[in-house]
């Protein structure tokens, strides 16, 4: 392990994976210890154009305890090599060997049994998929950030569109899908803008990375399954903003809704996730809960405090 570009005491490693199509493929798993003997581990994971960088959600684990494990995934942040295209996916369960890889690191060489995972965004969806498939002794419990748990849109949106999207994303699946993004979302996190974080534009763009039908299909195919109902047995808690908007102007409403997601969504899918699921609408929250602004990730953390002492994770 190396120092992490986030500074003492953050270390990384790179897990080399299975190459692709394009070439040489690696994940990259930063950590932190804890303060103190660790009474447990954390394993996050991030969302769609993003990638580690929240170190006060990471002290906030360290500080009770837990060491803090965060996983860059293939094609993303520290993980994205000059021959690929960034984020670029063809099925979510191809991100099953670098979460296999780090658990394994966290559990059989580092010796954790008991061990949280937290996913944001995509990353939600992504590690739901995989606590149904893997059904991991060592998982206590789950802390999902604003989960993908369904397509933007009317339902007959999604009805029409999502046929379409899985038959050109199979036959061309690098096309990229046309869209406007404002970049506010971005901008109301970077302290460069109109935020209070400081992370690397070029691995978290303001533009975001192109969206490529393949990659979208992989998104759908895993909403689907997830619909169909999946079987995380250990406890989950889900906290999302409680309204989305669209707005037309950075301002307040930039930073007090999620104007990535629409949250009804979030609210409706959570429970399809497994037995035990909690879900938190925390009130003026961002897209990214934790990356609020003070007062209300205040909340935020209260929130996950209670959660863990109700169920003794």
């Amino acid at each position: 392990m190396t120092i992490d570009v986030l500074g003492e005491p953050y270390t990384v490693e790179t897990i080399e994976l299975s190459d692709d199509f394009e070439g040489t493929v690696v994940a990259t798993l930063v950590k932190r210890d804890a303060d103190g003997d660790a009474k447990g581990a954390v394993l996050y994971v991030h969302g769609f154009s993003d990638y580690f960088f929240q170190k006060e959600y990471a002290e906030w684990w360290t500080a009770r305890g837990y060491d803090f494990y965060a996983l860059d995934l293939r094609k993303y942040g520290r993980s994205l090599l000059e021959h690929q295209s960034g984020t670029y996916i063809g099925d979510l369960s191809e991100y099953f060997d670098e979460i296999d890889a780090a658990w394994e690191r966290i559990t059989e060489r580092d010796g954790h049994s008991h061990i949280m995972l937290s996913a944001h965004s995509t990353g939600g969806l992504t590690v739901s998929l995989w606590a149904h498939d893997r059904q991991p002794d060592a998982l206590a419990g789950m802390v999902l950030n604003s989960p993908w748990l369904d397509l933007q849109g009317s339902f007959l949106l999604r009805e029409l569109a999502t046929p379409v999207v899985r038959r050109i994303g199979h036959r061309v699946p690098m096309r990229e899908l046309g869209r406007d993004v404002s970049g506010y979302y971005t901008m109301s996190l970077h302290v460069d803008h109109d935020g209070e974080w400081e992370f690397d534009l070029g691995l978290k763009p303001v533009g975001s990375y192109p969206i490529r039908l393949g990659w979208l299909k992989a998104i759908r195919d895993g909403h689907a399954r997830l619909h169909r109902g999946l079987d995380v047995k250990a406890p989950v808690l889900v906290l999302s903003s409680d309204r989305s908007s669209k707005p037309k102007a950075m301002g307040d409403i930039v930073h007090s809704t999620d104007i990535v997601l629409d949250v009804r969504q979030i609210r409706r899918w959570s429970t399809a996730i497994g037995r035990h699921v909690t879900y938190v609408a925390v009130p003026g929250a961002k897209h990214d809960v934790i990356l609020s602004r003070p007062d209300v990730r205040k909340q935020a953390y209260a929130e996950i405090e209670r959660w863990l002492a109700a169920y003794g994770v």
